[in-house]
This record gives structure tokens, sequence and C-alpha cells, in this order.
């Protein structure tokens, strides 16, 4: 549980500091190209997680440019660490933090956007005091998918980081393992917590949905 929960939580933050400045761009951009960085950005969504983890696992090998790049700069490696699996779990969940980041930011009034700029205010700070707080049911509804499906995950964690007791072992290859071991009371136990989990992520979603649509 402790190995799931930092790593929802180190996801959910990565996504929220890289997820925003990307979202705004998918949302404010006029490049006639940019389909293609959506198509990118929702390919997790299509590929079998396994797929996406065994490429995660060859570019970050010591094998790769990469691998090797990390090593020789921190020491260590990334595949079966905890680094690796949150490497996977971000570029995974990508599509769930950008997609809701990027329907809230386009669905701010361009006029007020325009009308801060007129009165002096940089984009930056225009950004951050308007543009967010208008935005803040869509991105909470991102922050909440990106953390509870992150705590689910199984493929790419199980590829990138493989099975190893409080390092990379969640609850979901948890439960994997009990089955296996045909210990179905743990096994039951754990899938409680991650269907409970999921019920409560969808209820907080639909609950920031309603109470936008009003407006």
């Amino acid at each position: 549980m402790w190995v799931t929960g930092k790593l929802a939580m180190w996801t959910t933050g990565v996504l929220l500091v890289f997820g925003l400045p990307l979202s705004y761009w998918l949302a404010t951009t006029r490049w006639p190209w940019k389909f293609l960085v959506e198509a990118v950005v929702a390919l997790p969504l299509i590929l079998p997680p396994t797929v996406l983890g065994f490429y995660i696992l060859l570019a970050t090998g010591t094998n790769s440019p990469l691998g090797r790049a990390v090593e020789s700069l921190t020491g260590t490696r990334l595949p079966f660490t905890f680094s690796g699996i949150l490497l996977g779990s971000a570029l995974f969940n990508l599509p769930f933090a950008v997609w809701p980041f990027t329907s809230a930011f386009k669905a701010v009034d361009r006029n007020l956007v325009e009308a801060s700029w007129c009165l002096g205010v940089s984009r930056l700070a225009t950004f951050f005091r308007l543009t967010v707080p208008l935005s803040w049911p869509g991105i909470l509804t991102g922050l909440v998918l990106t953390f509870f499906h992150s705590v689910g995950e199984f493929g790419v964690v199980l590829m990138v980081g493989g099975n190893i007791p409080g390092v990379t072992r969640t609850l979901s290859i948890a439960v994997y393992d009990d089955v296996q071991a045909l210990n179905y009371a743990s096994a039951g136990q754990a899938s409680l917590l991650l269907v409970a989990s999921s019920f409560v992520a969808l209820c907080l979603v639909y609950g920031f949905q309603r109470r936008v649509l009003p407006l």
C-alpha cells in the first residue's frame, strides 16, 4: 500500500507540473500539426500497457543511450527501481491528466483573458490569476483521475519495475501474486480496496461535473 500510494502521489505531482503547460498549449495553439502531439498524448489509451512498458524498459536499459546517460549522471538505473515505475506511470497516465486540463482551459472565456492582457497583466500572471482559477474543476478532475488510475496500474509497473517488495510491488501486483498462490482471502481484500478507490474517484469526478454544469 505504501508503494502504491507513493507512486500515485508522485505521478499526480509530476503530471500537474508538466501537464498544465502542455494542456494550455494544446488548448490555445493554432499550429496546424498539433494533432500529432494530441495523438502522442492519447497513445497510452490505445497501446496495451505491457507494450508501453516494454518500450520504456528498452529505452531506459543499460544498452540504450538514455539508460547509460541516466546511470552516468545519477549512478542508478531506471529499470526495476521506483524512479523507473514513476516514469512509466507518468507516461501511461498522461492522457488522464492532459485531456481534462485541456478541456477546462478551452472552456475559459477568451475575452476575459484578452481583457487581462489589455490591462497590462502579463501572460504568466494571467494564467495563474485568471485561467487556473476558472479551470479548477477540470484540473481537479484530471488530478483525481490520474491519482486513482495510478493506484490500479499493473502492466506498465510490472514490465518496468518487476515485483520487488517495498520498492516496485504495488497493490495490483500483490493481487496477481495472491491469486497465483491461491491466497484468495488476501487477494479479495486488496481487490476490494481497489474497487472502493475507483468508486470514490468516479464519485468525485461526477461531483465536479455536476457543480460545473449549472454555471
